[in-house]
């Protein structure tokens, strides 16, 4: 047997096993049959709560390898699941995130994804006994049908995670007006850049989402056209892992956000397009993703047992290519981004959505460099510009912060000259005059009261308009790299430049300044960040301000901060040295 398969049958034995005894048995309790959730203590109807154990579970009881094989008892518990869910299932056919999105179609089709596969699974065993856990489950996807055909979303992914909760009931109840309004969301069109970036830059995360649930889209839906774009972001992530496994978040648009995340995830969707392309790249991928998987955290829609026993994926005999471990790789360098921009601008659309993003910094380029166990990452329109991993040593980022806008400092553009890579940004500050008076609204008694939010800002003339312009020079030498700030003449501007590092490591220099909570400013020299076998110099400090941060800056916790105070105009050369 498959020696990844067989590891995948020990985890879900065992998880199994431990799931088994968070389970509410209290038949007087309204969460009777669900899993605890170990933050919450609260069990969860979500794609990553009861329904991934029910995953588990089912895989268990229809693989003859498991050691509960047609068990009995696991039976009754997955019914009790199976009760739990239509009971936590609302009057429209929804279900609820738990900790947001209540009445949630979205998270009802991120379950019905999963859950799907699970029918499936069991209504193809000559078992009649599993008819206890089967018909519950089947209740549960009929109520679902009419929130799916008629509900909306929040983010881009939401809209492909619908379309293949759709397709795969369309498998199970083959009612045409399932796959209408998966043709509606897609017809939308895809989000992704020709290099594989899909909206909301989440590598830890969200391009999962979406890269799964094209496929099922794609294959139910006879759309193999939209596996291209699944292709894109699969060999697109091979540039964006660190040398410890760790996936680049350093500028994703959501929750991932410089977050820890591994490649275990797409262990499945690089099976499958392996298996279904023959290509030895993937199949290498679907390898290394696997030799991180320690415990089991998918979730149900992407769920690696039940997607290795729906869709055997034989990848014996396929070769395997060597992954890539040094390169330089540019990623959205002619992705028409300021183009698009201006196209949002000029339709009205420079807004936010409410309860989602825009995501405008789609699209903006990012450069890879790998050298074995040095790993940099340059980014555009982020937080921070400027990442390093230096064997254990994390630089997780640089950020630029200013008092202009204020706030951090997100350069529009990125590129690369025979001698460098340049960042450059222009901020702009103007003042508001008085709105014309024949576009103020007709309130009655305007003059006694006219509140501020009924006005048509939109319609103040920009007066005194000032600017801000900022350059960035990263050059590489030999094992150091310099970062060249340079602002305009402006003078008097405070700005802060932070180094965030990895928690796990020490901060040692002559003039730097404990100021706790994992705060240090580092007012002249130079400081060393050190940890087992790696370590980092970076110079020079400078403590031309009191400020302790600039205001619309935040730093989260779990990381360490270092600051370098400066004022305009700035013209300074800080250097990382790799020990």
């Amino acid at each position: 047997m498959d020696p990844i398969v067989t590891k995948l049958f020990q985890m879900n034995d065992d998880w199994t096993e431990i799931s088994l005894n968070r389970q509410v048995t209290d038949a007087n309790s309204k969460y009777y049959g669900g899993i605890i959730d170990p933050d919450s203590g609260i069990p969860k109807a979500n794609h990553l709560g009861t329904p991934a154990v029910m995953a588990a579970w089912t895989a268990a009881l229809v693989n003859p390898d498991s050691r509960y094989f047609r068990d009995a008892g696991l039976l009754r518990a997955l019914s009790r699941a199976a009760v739990f869910m239509l009971n936590r299932q609302h009057a429209d056919g929804t279900i609820s995130l738990g900790s947001t999105n209540f009445n949630s179609p979205p998270d009802t089709a991120f379950v019905v994804g999963g859950v799907t596969q699970i029918y499936r699974l069991l209504q193809r065993q000559e078992w009649p006994e599993a008819m206890a856990a089967l018909t519950p489950i089947q209740l549960f996807l009929e109520r679902t049908m009419p929130a799916l055909l008629t509900g909306g979303c929040h983010t881009p992914n939401h809209r492909w995670v619908m379309t293949a909760a759709l397709a795969q009931l369309y498998e199970i109840f083959t009612i045409p007006e399932l796959i209408d309004r998966a043709e509606e969301w897609l017809a939308e069109g895809m989000d992704i850049t020709e290099d594989g970036e899909w909206t909301e830059r989440s590598n830890g995360i969200y391009n999962v989402v979406s890269d799964i649930s094209l496929y099922h889209t794609a294959r139910v839906l006879n759309r193999p056209d939209l596996l291209a774009y699944v292709r894109r972001n699969l060999r697109m992530m091979v540039y964006l892992i660190h040398p410890s496994g760790e996936v680049v978040t350093e500028y994703s648009g959501r929750q991932d956000l410089g977050q820890v995340y591994d490649m275990s995830n797409y262990f499945l969707i690089y099976r499958l397009m392996a298996s279904y392309d023959r290509d030895p790249l993937f199949a290498a991928m679907s390898d290394y993703a696997a030799s991180l998987m320690t415990r089991y955290k998918e979730g149900v829609n992407n769920h690696p047992m039940t997607g290795v026993l729906l869709f055997p994926s034989d990848l014996e005999g396929l070769a395997r290519a060597e992954l890539p471990v040094s390169y330089k790789k540019i990623l959205n360098a002619s992705h028409p981004l300021r183009e698009h921009l201006n196209m949002a601008k000029a339709a009205g659309n420079d807004v936010q959505l409410e309860h989602s993003s825009m995501h405008m910094a789609f699209g903006a380029p990012v450069i890879r460099i790998r050298e074995l166990e040095d790993s940099v990452t340059m980014m555009a329109k982020a937080p921070a510009f400027f990442s390093l991993r230096h064997g254990k040593a994390r630089l997780l980022g640089v950020k630029l912060s200013t008092s202009f806008s204020p706030g951090v400092v997100k350069f529009d553009e990125l590129s690369e000259t025979a001698d460098a890579y340049k960042l450059s940004q222009t901020l702009e500050k103007g003042y508001y005059g008085p709105i014309p008076k024949s576009l103020l609204p007709d309130l009655p008694n305007r003059e006694q009261l006219s509140p501020w939010y009924l006005l048509p800002h939109q319609q103040r003339p920009v007066t005194h308009m000032q600017q801000q312009t900022l350059t960035v020079d990263i050059t590489q030498g030999a094992a150091e790299w310099k970062i060249h700030i340079r602002s305009d003449e402006r003078e008097d501007v405070m700005m802060q430049l932070t180094f965030i590092l990895g928690e796990e490591g020490s901060i040692e220099g002559s003039d730097i300044e404990d100021r706790g909570q994992g705060r240090f400013m580092l007012k002249s020299g130079s400081f060393t960040y050190t940890t087992a076998g790696s370590a980092l110099e970076i110079s020079s400090g400078a403590y031309e301000h009191w400020l302790p941060d600039v205001r619309n800056d935040d730093h989260p916790a779990g990381c360490q901060y270092v600051h370098v105070n400066v004022i305009t105009p700035l013209d300074r050369i800080f250097t990382i040295r790799l020990l």
